[in-house]
């Protein structure tokens, strides 16, 4: 009998499943139609190939473990040489051989290095937004590889030296030099305990030696250790130049970079952050002298389409793993996402996610089209920095809301919230705080203000009807044009990304573009989720795209 009524207290019921072997794009209505839209259609088998591969238990297995087995930094060997090689975990070599495979790191570049062309910023971008729903810390050297291309665009003859391995879809972790690899991936180092976002401040010095340089100083953040190359920033007697740091000199020794230890993170885990002295480290100059951060916003501006893209993706699993356990919990005698409060909360977050969703899809376009269309290369300029304000400072508090959904079982550490919420924050701090954001929007409107004026009207003319868009536009003109705009430069920022958002989804979905326009421009949406009044037919259908039941 004991036994019995102790069997019955430990039996487990009323638990939703885990959210996993799912195909992670066509089971999402609003990203699959957001890349139909934004010219990615021919790649709709690809996709949901990608996103069964990682919706599947094997795929979040290896982003659970790679994170809970955190990298380790070897400073020296055995013999007391100095090694400075960072050990990790097998499942973080795996996802980076997935994501390589996959073609994240390169495939918006052909074999030269040039722009791809056709959808492949809005194919790669739907498959970085699926990955970083499994793991988002291995993207971070697949980001800076796919983005350095781009600074490497200003050195056509090391860019053809370098894109014969870079340009493989093999992963290879070998700790060896970059040209004897079968796939390597690149790294960066600008910031400095002195200057942070203000690299103008760096110290770290370049000498030239021949054809080369020696870079002697340091870097307060270095990401990721193991790359096989870094883009630097460094004093040079011409001032502040960019230089292609490798892990490994000319002769095959290992170049003068030491890492002094690997940073101590909220989030991130899987990942190694570093702090780096370089002593006498060989480096080629990338670019003239003087002109470093001009060449370095190259990849700037896309690492920060990928910060969107994250944290867009990030709060895209929050959703459907709060909306998968509110169709399996019973409280009350009635499943949670049969609750009426529920519901206009579960709603709310999907409304915010379709709006993000087809957003960051729109931002990818630009960036495919931008090459070609001057139209589309202002969109790209001034919208890149509104984008990542918005979708990065969303995507903490939304997923705090997610964990809440689920309860004691979101808070746990043995679920995948605790880890996309500890992992947010990250994205609106790397490459540029909100605070930048907004200034680099207010550059972007001094020096560009006529085609950032066309921007506008063009936003105009594809809300055309939403409820609240004109008054918004008139206040984002307004404080733009005032003298004192840096004062009220976020309020702006945000009111543009919200007409950005809800131009975006009126071509997706203009039912939900009249919806996400009349909750966020025409009144002031609250200040948590579920706070507005959505109709019951609204809701359902927003839930239905969401994820099918």
């Amino acid at each position: 009998m004991a036994q019995s009524s102790l069997s019955a207290t430990t039996e487990v019921f009323n638990q939703s499943p885990p959210f996993e072997d799912v195909d992670l794009f066509s089971l999402d209505r609003p990203l699959a139609e957001a890349v139909t839209v934004n010219g990615g259609e021919a790649a709709t088998a690809e996709l949901a190939d990608f996103g069964r591969h990682w919706g599947s238990a094997a795929m979040a297995q290896r982003g659970r473990v790679a994170n809970e087995n955190t990298p380790k930094l070897k400073t020296f060997d055995a013999r007391g040489f100095r090694r400075d090689e960072v050990e990790f975990h097998p499942a973080y070599h795996e996802l980076m051989a997935n994501s390589a495979h996959a073609g994240i790191h390169n495939s918006t570049w052909n074999e030269n290095g040039e722009a791809a062309g056709g959808a492949s910023e809005v194919v790669r971008g739907a498959k970085f937004f699926i990955a970083a729903q499994v793991e988002t810390g291995h993207l971070c050297p697949i980001t800076m590889t796919r983005a350095a291309v781009g600074a490497l665009s200003v050195d056509p003859a090391l860019r053809a030296k370098v894109m014969p391995v870079l340009g493989t879809r093999s992963y290879d972790p070998a700790f060896a030099p970059w040209w004897t690899k079968r796939g390597m991936t690149m790294g960066m180092g600008m910031t400095e305990k002195q200057g942070g976002t203000d690299v103008r401040a760096n110290i770290t010095r370049a000498v030239r030696d021949g054809d080369a340089y020696r870079i002697t100083g340091h870097k307060w953040f270095m990401s990721a250790p193991m790359c096989d190359a870094f883009l630097v920033l460094a004093q040079a007697e011409g001032g502040l130049t960019c230089f292609f740091m490798p892990r490994f000199a000319p002769d095959g020794s290992v170049n003068g970079i030491q890492f002094q230890r690997l940073k101590d993170k909220l989030g991130n885990r899987s990942n190694a952050s570093s702090e780096v002295v370089f002593e006498n480290a060989h480096a080629l100059r990338l670019g003239e002298e003087g002109r470093g951060v001009p060449t370095i916003i190259q990849m700037v501006s896309l690492t920060r389409q990928d910060c969107s893209l994250a944290s867009a993706g990030l709060m895209r699993s929050g959703l459907a793993h709060a909306l998968h356990h509110a169709r399996h919990r019973s409280v009350f005698q009635k499943h949670l996402a049969d609750q009426p409060l529920m519901r206009s909360v579960l709603a709310d977050m999907a409304l915010h996610v379709e709006a993000s969703t087809a957003l960051v899809m729109r931002l990818c376009r630009s960036f495919d089209r931008a090459p070609t269309d001057k139209a589309e290369a202002a969109y790209m300029r001034l919208l890149t920095p509104v984008v990542k304000y918005w979708t990065c400072k969303s995507a903490p508090g939304f997923l705090y809301e997610a964990m809440e959904c689920l309860g004691g079982n979101g808070y746990v550490e043995e679920g995948i919230l605790a880890r996309h919420y500890r992992e947010s924050p990250v994205n609106a701090i790397w490459e540029g705080s909100g605070n930048v954001m907004c200034l680099d929007v207010l550059r972007a409107l001094s020096r560009e203000a006529d085609a950032a004026a066309d921007v506008l009207r063009g936003l105009v003319e594809q809300t055309k009807g939403l409820p609240g868009v004109v008054e918004a536009v008139g206040f984002i003109a307004k404080s733009f044009r005032q003298p004192d705009a840096e004062r009220v430069a976020r309020l702006a920022v945000e009111k543009l990304a919200l007409v950005a958002a809800a131009a975006a989804l009126n071509e997706v979905s203009p039912k939900h573009a009249e919806l996400f326009a009349a909750t966020r421009l025409d009144a002031d949406h609250g200040a948590l989720y579920g706070a507005v009044d959505l109709a019951n037919d609204d809701i359902g259908g927003l839930l239905d795209r969401a994820l099918p039941a």
